[in-house]
């Protein structure tokens, strides 16, 4: 292809590409921790403190020292290289904003869904959300200090997760740690995303009598 009549053309390895990843899990788990260890720019959140009348909506068990909340998302970016940029979206944790999760995870890649051992329960409606849309996802255990330590294949018993879904241990207040669940989520997605012929022919494919 070429602009303006110059013989220089554009490669299609420089074609720019941005992969959308969200940080999901259950209210005060680490997300807007994790976006700031790993983006390149200056995180954008949108905390604001806790009100009393939130308070009383909110669960506040295990995070009673609490004192902001996201109420929209958190956005962070990592540049790969020149033509690769990954954006991240960290979603609201608390039941009062899951509306705004369908819009956040448009066109999403995959998802960490973050996870606290002394609070398991609070991650399961991130888990049953991308299960239900097939969008591909990572569970993170956020080693918070002091909180005991399980092995991965007794949060994926806990969880009931299927056995092809990674559990990585990490702290998200670590670059390092952070950097390898999002590795590990991009595999991930990558080994179990579907072929465009692939969803054409389960379309096709003869659907059982209700």
């Amino acid at each position: 292809m070429v602009y303006g009549g110059s013989s220089q053309a554009i490669s299609p390895a420089r074609v720019p590409v941005t992969i959308k990843i969200l940080i999901a899990g259950g209210f005060g788990v680490g997300k807007t921790t994790l976006v700031g260890s790993l983006t390149e720019i200056r995180p954008l959140r949108t905390e604001e403190p806790l009100s009393e009348p939130g308070a009383r909506v909110d669960r506040l068990d295990g995070v009673e020292r609490k004192s902001t909340t996201t109420v929209a998302l958190d956005f962070g970016r990592i540049t790969i290289r020149e033509n690769l940029v990954i954006y991240l979206f960290g979603t609201p944790g608390q039941e009062r904003f899951w509306f705004m999760w369908d819009e956040l995870s448009r066109g999403a890649l995959g998802a960490i869904v973050l996870a606290d051992t002394r609070r398991l329960a609070d991650c399961f409606a991130s888990v049953d959300y991308f299960e239900q849309r097939h969008i591909p996802f990572v569970v993170g255990v956020n080693c918070f200090d002091g909180a005991r330590r399980y092995r991965g294949d007794a949060v994926r018993d806990a969880l009931d997760l299927d056995p092809g879904i990674p559990v990585i241990m990490c702290d998200a207040r670590q670059r390092p740690s952070c950097r390898d669940a999002l590795i590990a989520l991009v595999e991930h997605a990558l080994q179990t995303i579907r072929s465009p012929d692939e969803y054409a022919a389960e379309a096709r494919a003869p659907q059982p009598a209700p």
